[in-house]
């Protein structure tokens, strides 16, 4: 049986493509923060003394590098098998309640384990959906997850919030010899397999460094209700639990638009995801 020419020509997909737009155009990470605790968080992460927002951003770092490999390794690499999204948030959860039960000191403490979590959730959706847990371009793909912290006002351009949050893997690459920027030009999973191991340690510290910057900030809003004074137990659990269902929904549409990549081309389904993103809400979910 050929395969189609257009993602049109097969309704299945078509319509799996409307759920990846949906999931990753959905309100931002941010924004939901700010409806569980009433007020903006902009001002209250504002608010954060500048040595703790830079113990964040290098705790961030510092827990993607040894979260992807931890994440990766402890789960069986068996490709279509249905995800826990709901244990993971539950795991999520309990680490959260302790986080805040001991208050602000102990979310240094609780981000390694709460990272390391999220990232497993997020391996675990890649596996679902037929992705192999054992190749480098599927730990490339779970760490790109964390960079995307859903719509905003500012993804309104003609390129889309999605695919500007993936040129984070082309200017990482660039950053290394001519020879590696020649594989971050091609598209596809093959190019990045080919990496020596020299190469792909290099290649990953960039690309962490680069989603740290996004998913700092998002970890400093966490940490910015955390600190409100109605705070507690209770609130470290649900944000906890709340991260954890937001970036499996993330992980959901990356790797849906990343499977039908493969399957139809890069161009042919940005431009599809452009063309149903432009379109009315109502129409999108078809």
């Amino acid at each position: 049986m050929e395969t189609p020419v257009s993602i049109r020509d097969n309704p299945e997909d078509y319509q799996d493509l409307k759920r990846a737009v949906g999931l990753l155009e959905s309100p931002s990470l941010t924004a939901r923060l700010s409806g569980m605790i009433g007020s903006p968080i902009e001002s209250a992460v504002k608010a954060l003394p500048g040595v703790v927002s830079r113990r964040i951003n290098g705790a961030v770092a510092a827990a993607l590098h040894s979260s992807a490999d931890a994440a990766l390794w402890s789960l069986e690499n068996s490709p279509r098998k249905p995800a826990s999204t709901r244990l993971h948030k539950v795991y999520a959860a309990t680490s959260g309640a302790v986080g805040g039960l001991f208050g602000m000191a102990a979310l240094f403490v609780e981000l390694p384990i709460s990272t390391t979590i999220m990232m497993r959730s997020v391996a675990d959706v890649a596996r679902s959906e037929g992705f192999d847990l054992g190749d480098f371009a599927t730990k490339q793909a779970c760490i790109e997850v964390f960079a995307m912290g859903g719509n905003s006002q500012a993804d309104d351009a003609t390129e889309t919030g999605y695919y500007m949050t993936r040129s984070f893997t082309t200017q990482a690459m660039q950053q290394l010899s001519k020879e590696l920027a020649g594989i971050a030009a091609k598209q596809g999973s093959k190019a990045i397999s080919s990496l020596s191991p020299g190469q792909a340690g290099k290649w990953l510290a960039i690309l962490i460094d680069k989603v740290a910057t996004r998913f700092g900030f998002t970890i400093s809003s966490k940490f910015a209700a955390q600190a409100v004074p109605v705070m507690g137990a209770f609130t470290g659990a649900t944000i906890n639990a709340l991260f954890t269902h937001f970036y499996q929904d993330m992980a959901r549409g990356h790797f849906i638009v990343k499977r039908l990549e493969a399957k139809y081309g890069f161009e042919p389904i940005k431009s599809e995801y452009t063309a149903i993103k432009a379109a009315p809400r109502l129409n999108r979910r078809g």
